[in-house]
């Protein structure tokens, strides 16, 4: 995980976003480039309607105080963490950021561009209601290739040292898994989780575990049984029984549809885990 791409928008979320994305750069000595999107004026013209130039004006200078404001609070948090910002290209010795200002539609700009880079690390909400938090998960998962790992709603201590593997045997988690080998080379506990039923055909949990181990990873694995609870609620009971601090999951395998990609146990974990949650497809 040496290059890590983080969204970021002068907010709250934002912020607690990039303290995770600088808990990884440290750990790995990465490099975290903070990206702002600029949306560019929507020119409206009908009969005996149009925009005023002033009025275009008027937003690109709002947007400037807001990538002002946002580069502010990055490079605040940044030094706080003792990241020293330079250019991605500069030889390091630690963990470095940078800052990027692009315009355009974000979901485009994360799905193209993100292709670039080992980690996209997203806050889960945003308080600014222009900023569509699923809309750039969206772009993550299905237009990158990349990982892409939604943080927690707050920070912890640590990122990747426990790990629950959702394995539900297809494709999407084989991938999670792939991407997410520098963390689980260097955790102290690895669960390989299978939810009985909820499965589709492939290798069973302990084969994975099985191969982990191979590659020097601490895996275990277990089976657990629905009953009345969700496959996304059985997922996050074991999280919280292993005091995991991070969960690995393939992404949206129930359902391909983008109109429908925020169900099952996708949505559940999205919207319920208190630890960041890195996901791939």
């Amino acid at each position: 995980m040496r290059t890590i791409l983080l969204p970021f928008y002068d907010d709250p979320v934002a912020e607690t976003a990039l303290e995770q994305a600088c808990t990884i750069a440290t750990r790995f000595g990465g490099h975290v480039e903070g990206l702002f999107v600029m949306r560019p004026p929507q020119i409206i013209e009908a009969e005996g309607i149009a925009l005023a130039g002033a009025y275009i004006t008027q937003l690109k200078e709002e947007w400037r105080r807001r990538a002002d404001r946002a580069k502010a609070r990055f490079s605040e948090r940044v030094a706080a963490r003792g990241l020293t910002e330079q250019p991605l290209d500069e030889a390091a010795d630690g963990a470095t950021a940078s800052w990027r200002e692009v315009e355009g539609p974000e979901g485009q700009i994360i799905g193209d561009y993100g292709r670039l880079f080992d980690l996209i690390v997203i806050g889960r909400m945003s308080e600014q209601a222009l900023i569509d938090w699923q809309v750039m998960c969206e772009a993550a998962f299905f237009e990158s290739g990349r990982p892409c790992l939604v943080a927690a709603a707050q920070s912890g201590a640590t990122i990747g040292e426990r790990i629950l593997i959702h394995w539900n045997a297809s494709t999407e988690a084989a991938k999670a898994i792939a991407h997410g080998m520098p963390f689980l080379a260097a955790a102290s506990k690895v669960l390989v989780v299978t939810v009985e039923g909820a499965v589709v055909p492939g290798p069973s949990g302990d084969q994975v575990a099985t191969h982990l181990r191979r590659n020097g990873v601490p895996a275990e694995a277990r089976t657990v049984t629905v009953g009345a609870s969700t496959a996304g609620e059985v997922i996050l009971a074991e999280a919280a029984a292993m005091e995991a601090d991070l969960i690995i999951k393939g992404a949206y395998t129930q359902n391909r549809l983008r109109q429908l990609v925020f169900g099952g146990a996708t949505r559940h974990i999205l919207s319920e885990a208190t630890i960041p949650v890195l996901m791939a497809r």
